[in-house]
């Protein structure tokens, strides 16, 4: 007997476009249903929230399954609206095959751009079905046409009246092989163009209307023959977690399996959002279609399912084999304060409210300690009205939201040195940082330029950990800071007086004395917009995009219609929708997409607005403490320069002007005595009336131990990794490679973090950028290793070679990888090699070390 093929496919489109009718044409058709939902009937089968079927939009993402004669297929429904990208864009990771859908009237919109984009991003092959033709006065050639212009050069129509030979002549311009077929006479079978479309080189157009179910067969019986079953590892368990719902006081992990099997009775280790580490049993298994489900004992590979047992998975978690989905790639630009009724504690709900943003994570929940008050980010008006409705009938509590305000961040203006110092009474610590701005959309980079013969590399690892634990904030309105790279240039402790906390306040005030002397630019979110109206108002949009700091363009102009596109704030287009329904009567429409963030057109103004002062902020305080006189004493953030204990230099080149600290000198003050200290405080300060400490007094025995000759010092470890080979080489990387190379990297780095915290070795991890073009390289420290990309035209093996040749007899050197001919200049340089399987060995081997030691603490306590 043979087994039906099994396709995960997702159903997508811009809002209003006929997505959630096509899906009911789509069940009805396969019989799955007996009778057609309408959306303006409020009786679909799958927008079954109150929210839903009152806006007639869909919000949470559903499935539902059918079968097509050899095909079972489970579809899942995602939202159409802008509001909830986010939740359509956690769905695609899922899917074997994706259903876009674009209104014949309306063309490719902006956001249907953007979900065109998230799935080549996610490499999802794609089926388009142009909806509404009914209603269209446009040929079915001219929409192919746009779709071809738009989209990809492989749209092509897949006629229901066109012949076979039709089809063939068009996909014979796409293929050589399909040109040879049709040169030759010979059709072009199904098998050929459905291994062209799961390659992402065809995407078949089909035409019709949802509402009346023309076309909708014809594209049902092509997507049981043009689809092909995924491949699936058989061996171990893997799982995509996609969702959470709480429903009748079950907590449900909505998942599909991507290798092995799932039994019910299965126990599952995993870590939580948190770091903690936990193993639950599986307590059942559900196969959800629409709200009806059916219990199951087991879950095999390709399946989608709801499972009960696990009480701290998250949407995006990875379980087993299988790792993280990377976050969405779009974030909310607008910020609000729940307002609960008097007689609920927020701090109590806050618990509460988190369940929620844990089902649908769209919804950001955050507590602000400062103002004792929950604030909520979202993407707009529909997200704020699901919220409240949430909330009511979820916990019955009637809540509100406040006026939204815009979520604002800063960069640093100019590149500064920040200098930090704490020294009250038997403290003492000193960082010095170099900040500097960096280019639209990097965020925070991190990183140090200091030898560990001037700080000790525990202390380097402690300072860059505090900088990346900390939600920086700028000096303009106190909002948080973004692409700005910021470099540890030198610290000092004191071998008797200093604590990790001692660095914990120096790094914070040397961030913000930086910030202080560099000077921050605000940076406010845009939209990227396209709004399609009537060509007669056409002059009143314009009047209105230039008086609202826009910049556009005529993307097309005709009699009737006119499209403009460009980029506006999101503070100034915010609300626009109601105006352009308004004056064109209902006859214009504007898309807007996220656009990243740009510098604010009105910083004054909103500076002035928010009355930020960072001086007063004590949570973020720019100023030093200094010690004088056996007490402490508070020095101003602009005259820490005259009483810092470091120095560091401006070096100029012709790469960067990099400012670089001068080795030598901060060598000198590295070694400064105690009493050295005393004689300086004392020229500046006066005698001090009480000693707080003496040098401790050598006796005769230990005079003698000086004059015995120094013990050599060990040789230290360094590991170099040829961080491509050693990805693609190992199987549980690769796999993450092959679908997001930026996740392998991650997951490699996160991996080599607890292995060089463990083994205590120096590790250098080199990719291979030699055909970014134009690239200058990187070099950067994350959690105590260095990080290095190659420049334009160097390879990484070249990068190690000369490393390992360069490299003295302080070094016991090991280089890690497969590259046979860097393992034999490792072999004429007497360095030891290790291929990367055996490493990959190695740090599974670690892991289970540090697992084990772990749980062998807690045992203890």
């Amino acid at each position: 007997m043979t087994l039906n093929k099994k396709i995960t496919v997702g159903i997508l489109a811009h809002v209003d476009a006929g997505k959630t009718t096509l899906s009911e044409a789509l069940l009805y058709l396969s019989g799955k249903i007996r009778s057609l939902g309408r959306v303006d009937h409020k009786n679909t089968y799958l927008d079954t929230n109150a929210v839903e079927r009152e806006r007639g939009i869909t919000v949470f993402s559903k499935q539902a399954r059918f079968t097509v004669r050899n095909t079972d297929f489970i579809l899942l429904d995602t939202p159409g609206h802008v509001d909830f990208s986010a939740e359509t864009e956690r769905t695609l990771a899922l899917l074997d095959y994706a259903i876009l859908v674009i209104s014949a009237p309306d063309g490719v919109q902006n956001h249907t751009r953007t979900l065109w984009q998230l799935l080549r991003h996610y490499g999802v092959p794609t089926f388009i079905f142009v909806n509404k033709t009914d209603i269209c006065f446009k040929l079915k050639e001219e929409i192919e046409e746009e779709l071809s212009r738009g989209l990809s050069s492989g749209c092509v129509a897949f006629q229901e009246l066109g012949t076979k030979a039709e089809l063939d002549e068009k996909l014979a311009m796409l293929n050589e092989d399909f040109l040879d077929s049709f040169l030759s006479g010979e059709e072009i079978s199904d098998g050929d163009i459905a291994r062209e479309i799961a390659e992402r080189r065809l995407f078949p157009c089909f035409f019709g209307s949802a509402l009346k179910t023309e076309g909708v067969e014809f594209f049902l019986n092509a997507l049981d023959r043009l689809t092909m079953s995924p491949e699936y590892p058989a061996e171990s368990f893997g799982a995509k977690v996609y969702k959470i719902l709480h429903s009748g006081g079950t907590r449900l992990t909505y998942m599909k399996i991507t290798s092995g099997k799932l039994t019910a009775r299965d126990e599952i280790s995993y870590i939580s959002s948190d770091g903690e580490k936990f193993s639950e049993k599986i307590n059942g298994i559900r196969l959800y279609s629409g709200d009806k489900f059916e219990q199951t004992d087991s879950a095999s590979a390709g399946e989608i399912c709801a499972v009960m047992g696990l009480s701290a998975s998250y949407a995006g978690q990875g379980l087993g084999s299988e790792g993280d989905t990377s976050r969405p790639l779009l974030e909310p630009v607008l910020s609000y304060r729940v307002v609960l009724p008097p007689e609920c504690d927020p701090v109590v709900y806050f618990t509460k409210l988190k369940e929620l943003e844990e089902e649908e994570p769209s919804l950001h929940l955050l507590w602000n300690s400062e103002l004792k008050q929950i604030e909520a980010r979202l993407m707009g008006d529909i997200q704020t009205e699901l919220l409240l409705r949430l909330i009511k009938d979820r916990f019955s509590i009637e809540c509100t939201l406040d006026a939204g305000k815009i979520l604002y961040k800063e960069k640093i203006a100019g590149k500064a040195i920040g200098v930090g110092h704490f020294e009250p009474l038997r403290h003492y610590a000193e960082v010095q940082l170099l900040l500097e701005p960096q280019p639209e959309g990097t965020g925070l980079v991190f990183d140090t330029r200091v030898p560990e013969n001037t700080l000790s590399i525990n202390w380097q690892r402690l300072i860059l950990s505090y900088l990346y634990g900390k939600k920086h904030r700028g000096v303009l309105t106190g909002s948080l800071l973004t692409d700005t790279k910021i470099t540890l240039l030198a610290g000092k402790d004191h071998l008797k007086h200093t604590e990790s906390g001692d660095f914990r306040e120096a790094t914070f005030r040397a961030v913000r004395q930086g910030l202080m002397r560099g000077g921050c630019i605000l940076l406010e979110p845009y939209y990227s917009f396209r709004l399609d109206i009537p060509s007669g108002h056409v002059g009143r949009a314009m009047s209105d995009l230039q008086n609202k700091s826009a910049e556009f363009e005529i993307e097309s102009a005709s009699e009737d219609r006119t499209v403009i596109s460009g980029t506006a704030p999101v503070s100034e287009l915010h609300g626009y929708v109601r105006d352009v329904i308004s004056y064109t009567g209902g006859k214009g429409s504007l898309s807007l997409v996220s656009g990243g963030y740009k510098p604010c057109h009105n910083s004054d103004e909103v500076i002035s607005e928010f009355g930020y002062d960072p001086e007063a902020d004590l949570a973020n305080t720019p100023h030093s403490v200094f010690c004088a006189h056996g007490a402490g004493f508070v020095v101003p953030w602009n005259e820490v320069d005259d009483y810092k204990h470091l120095t560091v230099e401006e070096e100029k080149t012709s790469a960067t002007d990099a400012v670089i600290p001068r080795v030598e000198k901060i060598a000198r003050r590295y070694d400064i005595t105690d009493k050295e200290v005393e004689a300086i405080m004392q020229r500046t300060f006066g005698p001090i009336k009480r000693r707080q400490y003496s040098e401790p007094k050598i006796n005769s025995a230990d005079k003698s131990e000086k004059r015995r000759p120094k013990k050599l010092r060990e040789p230290r470890n360094l590991t170099i990794i040829d961080g491509y080979n050693l990805i693609y080489s190992w199987d549980t990387l690769k796999e993450i490679a092959d679908v997001e190379l930026e996740g392998a990297r991650n997951a490699l780095m996160d991996m080599l973090s607890s292995y060089a915290a463990y083994t205590k070795t120096e590790i250098v991890l080199v990719f291979d950028a030699y055909l970014v073009k134009d690239g200058v390289g990187s070099d950067f420290i994350r959690d105590g290793y260095r990080v290095v990309f190659t420049k334009e035209d160097e390879t990484a093996d070249a990068y190690i070679e000369k490393m390992m040749h360069e490299l003295g007899p302080d070094y016991t050197v090991k280089v890690v990888t497969g590259d046979r001919m860097l393992q034999y200049s490792a072999v004429l340089s007497g360095i030891l090699r290790i291929t990367a399987k055996e490493f990959a060995d190695e740090l599974i081997a670690v892991g289970n070390e540090i697992t084990a030691f772990i749980r062998k603490l807690s045992e203890s306590k």
